[in-house]
Order: structure tokens, then C-alpha cells, then sequence
């Protein structure tokens, strides 16, 4: 079977990519599998593959190929509002976008956009993504859809999708290469808050309670790693709180895959939080997972179906700073805690998100795709 593959690649800046570099070599071994490319006409093929995000830079040429040839679509996101958003107002087309939330939400879905777009209200996708998935033209041009949880695969199946729906793990990232990592300064703990930074991390949240944290533990250390880590915003928090970015926080705006992936071991705890959530699975809480380190993650989506041996819940509510302060004291000053979840996360990685078995998965869902084409 020859499967066109359409996909951001590395070396793009991107987690979709990341991904693709490690399915596609166990792909390729049981597909004749082409690359498609954007501005190219598209491959000849038995079945096409979308890996689909939210980027609208990187997946934005995906998804207007799905429009034109159906497919079997990998959502890593089940709302995809800032894709559809960068797609209509991005390229100055008010009305397409006016237009693609009414589909979904009715004329109150459609005032509420207006009240945005006029700067009454904070923009949808980051407030209501939820509310507002902008999925349902996806959802329609897709032969099959594989997600990465049950979280997703209920959202798919409430936005009325009738087609199969493959529920398969995301990748666990490869062992952290030999790559030396410095610091500003040596610390105890160090906490990373590693991957892209956008309004949904929770980064004020974080920051109120790293300030609490470094009351007990001065000599602890946060290193906030990935693109937009070093904007306005987080700096002005950080100097609003007392915190001196260099020497109790450190701002990394990107970093390489390889030292990404060691930076995820350097640390004694890492934090993913999301509010509102897309219904990802958090690419940098894998990593942290597969390198064995202590988890703090927020009490939604994806992240609640993490086992509490591997992972600490936040909920979001108005205790969150709290709770938080609280469960990053606890990491930090109980090793053997710490100890004893980096090995339970180490061996959810290796069997849950073994790479071998989400490639067999993906055969499966190929398979079953192209026999419903036939």
C-alpha cells in the first residue's frame, strides 16, 4: 500500500514535526510511504495520512489539501480554532471566519466572534477553544480520524463523527542524547516548564507559585524553554513578582531537539499545565515522561488520564496557585518521592507509548482506510 504522508518535517519548529521524524521510519518499514510537500501537486497514493495541529504556518497547507482530497486525519488538537482563525482572519478574510464559527455556534456563536474581532472580549481561541472547536469541516472530509486519547475521541464522537475513530498513544520521545546542558547557575531544585509558550500554559499561575516555592528553597531554580519564553509578557511578571530572569528564572527561547530532550532529564520536576485546553497531548510532558521525570500537569483533558503514579493534578479553580505551591514543596523537598515517580513514568512510557505499537496501530487504521475506499 502507498500512503502520501502530509506533515510539518523537521527541521520546522515544530512538535508535529518532531513526531513525524519518529512514526515515519516505522511507517515506511511496513508502507511504500511518499512525502507530500507544500506548492507541489499531490502524491500519487492508495490512502493519504494528515497529521493536523494548529499551527496554521506549518499545517495550514494541510488542511487545504484535505479540502480538495479526503483522507485519514490524525488530530493532534480536537479544536482547532487558531488553525481555522490563522487560515480566515489571518489572511484578512473576516466574513470566512465570521462565517466558520456560526457553522458551530449558531448567531451567538457568530456575535460573540464580533465582539472579539471589535476588541470587546479577549479572542475566542483563547478564551473558548472549547466552546468553539471549528472542527466540524475536518471532521466532514475525513475517511477516519486517529487521536491520542479518550478525551479526544469523546469530543470527536460529540461533534457527531459517524466514521472509525483510532485511539492511538502518542510516541514516547527516544532516550535523552549525551548533551550537556548548562545553566545560569546551579540550582536545587531545578523545575523546567519546557515547550512553546502560549496563553493557554499558565505561566502567571506558575510564576506565583515558584515565587512561594523560593521563599522555603532560595536556591531553587525554574527554566521556562521554548519559543516565547523570553517575551514582554513573561518578563514583566517576573520582574512584578521579584523574580530576576537569569538568576532565579531562567528564559530559554528555543532549544534544539536533542538538548530539549536532555533538558527534560536536568530537571527534578517538570510542569505542563493548560487552561483552556485544545484537547492535546502535551508533546513536552511525553518527553518528561520518557526521561523519567516527576510531572505536574493541570486536571483536564489529556492530562487526567495520566496515572497518579507518574503524574500531580491541578485543578483549575481558585486554589490553583495554592495547590500548586504546595505539590512543587512537596516534589522538591521528598527524593524518594521523586525517585519513585520518574521510574513509574519511564515504564508508562516504554509500554504505553512504545513506539513499535503505535506504529502496528497505525497499520491497523491505514488498512481499514483504504478498504473503506475500495
Amino acid at each position: 500500500m502507498r500512503v502520501a504522508y502530509y506533515s510539518p518535517l523537521p527541521p520546522e519548529r515544530s512538535g508535529i514535526a518532531d513526531y513525524s521524524a519518529l512514526l515515519l521510519p516505522e511507517l515506511r518499514r511496513r508502507f511504500e510511504v511518499v512525502l507530500a510537500r507544500p506548492f507541489e501537486p499531490p502524491p500519487r497514493a492508495d490512502v493519504a495520512l494528515y497529521q493536523l495541529g494548529n499551527d496554521p504556518e506549518s499545517e495550514g497547507w494541510i488542511y487545504e489539501t484535505l479540502r480538495h482530497r479526503r483522507g485519514l486525519v490524525v488530530l493532534h488538537e480536537v479544536a482547532l480554532h487558531s488553525l481555522v482563525a490563522g487560515l480566515t482572519l489571518g489572511r484578512g478574510d473576516r466574513g470566512a471566519y465570521l462565517d466558520a464559527v456560526e457553522r458551530e455556534g449558531g448567531k451567538a456563536g457568530r456575535r460573540a466572534a464580533e465582539r472579539a474581532l471589535a476588541g470587546l472580549e479577549p479572542p475566542l481561541w483563547e478564551t473558548r477553544p472549547e466552546e468553539f472547536p471549528l472542527i466540524r469541516e475536518a471532521l466532514e472530509l475525513a475517511d477516519g480520524v486517529i487521536v491520542h486519547s479518550r478525551y479526544a475521541e469523546q469530543k470527536v464522537r460529540q461533534a457527531g463523527y459517524g466514521r472509525p475513530v483510532h485511539r492511538i498513544a502518542h510516541l514516547a520521545t527516544p532516550d535523552a542524547p549525551l548533551v550537556d546542558i548548562r545553566l545560569p547557575r546551579a540550582g536545587a531544585p531545578v523545575i523546567g516548564c519546557l515547550g512553546r509558550v502560549n496563553h493557554a500554559k499558565r505561566i502567571p499561575q506558575l510564576l506565583h507559585a515558584f515565587a512561594r516555592l523560593r521563599a522555603g528553597l532560595p536556591d531553587a531554580l525554574l527554566v521556562i524553554a521554548g519559543e516565547g519564553a523570553g517575551s514582554e509578557n513573561v518578563r514583566i511578571r517576573l520582574e512584578h513578582l521579584g523574580l530576576e530572569a537569569g538568576e532565579h528564572v531562567v528564559l530559554l527561547d528555543h532549544v534544539p531537539e536533542a538538548q530539549f530532550r536532555a533538558l527534560n532529564s536536568r530537571c527534578d520536576i517538570c510542569v505542563s499545565l493548560r487552561g483552556p485546553t485544545m484537547g492535546e497531548t502535551s508533546g513536552a510532558a511525553i518527553a518528561a515522561l520518557s526521561a523519567g521525570t516527576p510531572l505536574v500537569v493541570s486536571d483536564v483533558g489529556w492530562f487526567q488520564e495520566l496515572p497518579d503514579s507518574v503524574a500531580a493534578k491541578v485543578p483549575i479553580d481558585e486554589w490553583e496557585v495554592d495547590y500548586l505551591a504546595a505539590v512543587l514543596e512537596l516534589l522538591a523537598s521528598d527524593q524518594s518521592l521523586r525517585r519513585g515517580m520518574g521510574q513509574a513514568a519511564q515504564t508508562y512510557a516504554r509500554t504505553e507509548l512504545d513506539l513499535g505499537r503505535c506504529a502496528e496501530a497505525y497499520a491497523a487504521a491505514l488498512a481499514g482506510s483504504r478498504r473503506a475506499e475500495t
